[in-house]
């Protein structure tokens, strides 16, 4: 039975666009020039300058309303948990970059600091990030390599290796700022865009591959020299295997055992989320069990287990970055500062809708420049968010980013008091440490299945991204992905599926007419749809269809009536001569044959043919439509090569006396086909109308169907 719904009928007349404009004046708006949008740029006042400290402060918004006795606690135990995570993080994620572990303390501190003020995410935890370490751990390794001579780099004289390392990746990291900072201040934080969440996806579980192949020389305890480069990770693989045999069982045996505690405290965390008011901080306690069973049996002397070693005790003092490595390194910052961003916008939005708050993309961008900026000079690497570290900030009670500046404070308290706890901890532990929280990242493996199912072309975005990062390591990789998502977009757009539209009975709703029953298609009228701009790329595709939809080829039926016409003017001729009558030839208007591109005479031709009643010896194929529809209600743009060959597309309908609509044309496309002189003696403005059902009235009336027109004017809605 059907569903009884609330209906509206429509009284109107029917509209061309002409029509339209002659009932109804259109308001005359004056577009600004690029002079007074730059006059605009460069006036202030002081509302603006109030405005520009608050989108530049946006601590100065959040903190006038901060509720002190609300959000404290909350705060305060959140800054606690994170710090805690935050601090075990940058241990395990110093390794990923090639550094000594007390340098991942130092980007759990510095950067935050910034970010307090500058940032407009009030949940994200900024801090070290494990796929940024791996990106700066390419190029550290690329610079001063663990076997030959580094770089032929100024700077590194007088220093040893390990300082020749710091100084490439917080160099690295201070370019990576500078970008994000320029970015920031020329507002072009949209390029994240560009970073679809599959090509994401794919990038970041490649990610996770180099992570977890790079941290299984920690867990084996064996000696395997970092790679970089194409290929990296299978000669790293193959290396691995070939030392497999000098594996530290002492080393093996602990990794696997602290993997399966902190894995299945994790699965706990997980489930009882909404019962355990803060997640048990499962990395911080056995880090403290290692530290102290490490320490008790002397697993350095008697296993031979490779430990932290001696931590710096304090900060040292601030530093400039390396010019020479800026210039050896740009290639590699950039792609750093946008995966950077992205995957702290991407965090950050989340929790900001979750929220109900805003945030402002090219700000973050100046947030993460300064704070990335900031922390380099005092020798940290590469900063931004991961998402585990900030579900535990938010989870565990976090209103505003003075959970993050506490634990800031806690990674400070280590790094100046309590760091030298940590010198027996071993370095397998922070890599198996690592390998757990890849976790999330490793799992995404499980969209592919997903993708292919629901959109196959996302689905190879996914894998090509995925493939190229791991097999070409991750700077081209990211290019590789961005190449294959750009080329699907292209072809998206290229070869849009067009469809043929048919109006449901009793309605002013046109559908494909594949996908409904009983659906009324006037005889001699073709609605065409093409859901897509129309531009250079795709304007011969957008012809081929139409004559797929229509059934023939205008432009050979065009080259076929001009040879019959040749024909009958002779057969005419001779007729005269004979004295006999015209043959199937009645008196009508003068015709120009000038055919567009055919090879033909431009003789005007004193009469009309009746195409339809030729004589015996002249074949033309059949027209079977007298009206062709283009629906453009999805064009949102065209091009000026379009342009041209859309108007020859026309032309070629009009004179084989198919009469041609276009309905629902964008204002600011009929505002281009103007300016580009797009009208002339065959097309006219009088083609356009506001919606298809206006076009198809007007063609039934003008053609008299009086059954098909009473079919559609018998419209209740």
């Amino acid at each position: 039975m059907a569903t009884l719904r609330t209906q509206y009928v429509v009284n109107r007349p029917i509209y061309s666009e002409d029509s339209f404009a002659e009932d109804f004046e259109k308001v005359s708006r004056k577009h600004k020039t690029i002079l007074g949008h730059l006059k605009d740029y460069v006036t202030w006042d002081s509302k603006r300058a109030k405005n520009l400290a608050l989108r530049l402060l946006p601590i100065i918004g959040w903190l006038r309303t901060y509720r002190l006795r609300e959000w404290l606690p909350g705060d305060v135990v959140s800054g606690i948990s994170t710090g805690l995570v935050s601090i075990m993080q940058g241990l395990a994620f110093s390794l990923l970059a090639e550094l000594p572990p007390i340098y991942g303390l130092y980007t759990a501190f510095f950067p935050m600091l910034t970010y307090f003020f500058f940032g407009t995410s009030r949940h994200i935890s900024v801090g070290s990030f494990p796929v940024l370490s791996l990106m700066v751990g390419a190029v550290v390794l690329r610079l001063v390599p663990n076997e030959g001579d580094p770089a032929n780099i100024s700077a590194f004289q007088g220093l040893n290796k390990t300082e020749q390392r710091v100084l490439v990746a917080y160099s690295v990291t201070f370019l990576m700022g500078i970008f994000q900072l320029a970015m920031g201040i020329f507002q072009v934080g949209f390029i994240v865009v560009y970073l679809s969440d599959t090509l994401v996806s794919g990038f970041t579980t490649a990610a996770a591959v180099h992570i977890l192949v790079s941290q299984l020389k920690f867990v084996l305890g064996i000696d395997v020299k970092g790679m970089t480069g194409v290929f990296s990770i299978i000669r790293t693989l193959e290396k691995i295997f070939t030392g497999i045999t000098g594996t530290n069982i002492c080393d093996l045996v602990m990794s696997i055992v602290i993997m399966v505690v902190v894995f299945l405290v994790k699965i706990v965390n997980d489930k009882y989320i909404a019962k355990l008011k803060v997640p048990i901080p499962i990395e911080a306690i056995m880090t403290v069990i290692a530290c102290g069973v490490s320490y008790g049996f002397d697993f350095q002397n008697k296993f031979g287990v490779q430990v932290v070693g001696r931590m710096v005790s304090g900060y040292e003092p601030p530093s400039a970055p390396s010019v020479e490595v800026f210039q050896e390194s740009a290639l590699e910052a950039f792609p750093i500062a946008i995966v950077g961003f992205a995957v702290g916008f991407s965090v950050a939005k989340v929790y900001a809708i979750k929220h109900d708050y805003t945030i402002d993309g090219n700000q973050e961008l100046i947030a993460f420049g300064i704070s990335n900026m900031f922390g380099a000079s005092f020798r940290s690497f590469a900063a931004s968010t991961a998402l585990s570290r900030t579900a535990v900030q938010e989870s565990s009670g976090g209103k505003t980013q003075v959970a993050g500046l506490i634990s800031a404070m806690m990674a400070m308290i280590v790094t100046v008091a309590l760091g030298f706890l940590l010198q027996p901890l071993p370095t397998s532990v922070l890599g198996a440490l690592v390998i757990v929280n890849l976790k999330g990242m490793l799992m995404q493996f499980r969209e592919i299945p997903y993708l292919w199912r629901k959109d196959k072309p996302d689905c190879v975005v996914w894998v090509g991204t995925c493939l190229a990062s791991i097999l070409l390591g991750l700077d081209l990789g990211l290019a590789v992905g961005l190449g294959v998502e750009l080329l699907t977009v292209v072809f998206r757009t290229q070869f849009p599926r067009c469809s043929i539209l048919a109006n449901i009975p009793g309605t002013d709703l046109y559908k494909d007419r594949k996908d409904y029953l009983h659906m009324y298609e006037p005889k001699g009228v073709k609605i065409f749809r093409i859901p897509s701009p129309i531009f250079f790329a795709n304007i011969d595709f957008f012809r081929e269809k139409l004559v797929e939809a229509v059934g023939f080829n205008p432009l050979r039926i065009l080259r076929k009536r001009n040879k019959a016409l040749r024909k009958i003017q002779k057969s005419q001729q001779k007729q005269k001569e004979q004295g006999l009558k015209d043959l199937a030839i009645t008196n009508m208007a003068y015709v120009s044959t000038e055919m567009l591109q055919m090879p033909t005479d431009n003789k005007e031709i004193p009469f009309q043919v009746d195409w339809n009643e030729l004589p015996a010896n002249i074949i033309v194929p059949r027209v079977d439509i007298h009206s062709l529809i283009l629906d453009f209600s999805a064009v949102s743009f065209l091009d000026i090569s379009a342009l041209k060959g859309l108007k020859m597309a026309l032309k070629e309908f009009i004179r084989i006396d198919v009469n041609v609509y276009i309905v629902s044309c964008d204002v600011y496309i009929q505002e281009k086909l103007h300016s580009c002189m797009f009208f002339d003696n065959e097309i006219k403005t009088s083609m356009f109308f506001p919606t298809l059902h206006d076009a198809l009235l007007d063609m039934l009336e003008k053609t008299r169907n009086d059954r098909g027109r009473s079919q559609l004017l018998n419209t209740k809605l």
